[in-house]
């Protein structure tokens, strides 16, 4: 329950009422004075109770972090996550056994996990926020795989004069494939297909 309204004699009271039921503190509620109630006089007029609505405010980085770790405890791994920002971008360092079930094949799982959890997130923020997955320093590992693939092909068209066209990817990963070859004097690189099927081209420069 993460809304209720709460009655009391007065105001502050309703509004203690309130967090009790919700099991919250102030500084975590949205509090909207409904009515002020009314005393009574002398048995003349009649009291009316305070009445208050309270709404929890849920932080969306918690939440997201809450629905990781149910979602890979459904998967039978307890993961530890500890959370690092810069500005608007939130990066989930994961760790914990079996960690490599969240990841999948070529980081297949990971990529579903993390766009999940950034949908759980910004179901509650104010503003769009952006996170990712990180188990144990995988995406580190992954980059330098990249590079060292995206390095290797480039020689092999460099040699060839032949056009390879990767398998699709995620953007971030064929970001990095672009970037790692910007500055090639023999290949230059573009992206085709749509969506989930979209993947990185090499091809030589023909001059």
């Amino acid at each position: 329950m993460n809304k209720v309204t709460a009655e009391g004699q007065n105001v502050e009271e309703a509004v203690k009422n309130g967090l009790s039921i919700l099991d919250i503190s102030r500084d975590e509620a949205m509090i909207r004075v409904v009515d002020e109630g009314k005393r009574g006089f002398l048995g003349l007029w009649k009291s009316r109770p305070a009445v208050v609505e309270i709404q929890k405010v849920i932080n969306p980085i918690e939440e997201a972090a809450h629905f990781l770790k149910a979602v890979a405890s459904e998967m039978g791994i307890h993961v530890h996550i500890e959370i690092s920002q810069k500005g608007k971008q939130y990066e989930f360092h994961l760790s914990g056994e079996n960690i490599g079930v969240l990841i999948g094949k070529r980081g297949q799982t990971l990529n579903a996990l993390e766009l999940l959890t950034q949908l759980a997130a910004n179901r509650y923020a104010n503003e769009y926020l952006t996170i990712t997955l990180d188990p144990e320093g995988y995406k580190e590992r992954r980059r330098e795989t990249l590079e060292n693939l995206a390095k290797k092909l480039a020689a092999q068209v460099s040699k060839t004069s032949e056009k390879v066209v990767l398998e699709p990817m995620p953007a971030h990963e064929r970001k990095i494939i672009h970037q790692t070859l910007k500055n090639h004097p023999l290949i230059r690189t573009s992206s085709i297909g749509e969506g989930a099927k979209r993947k990185v081209v090499l091809e030589p420069i023909i001059r």
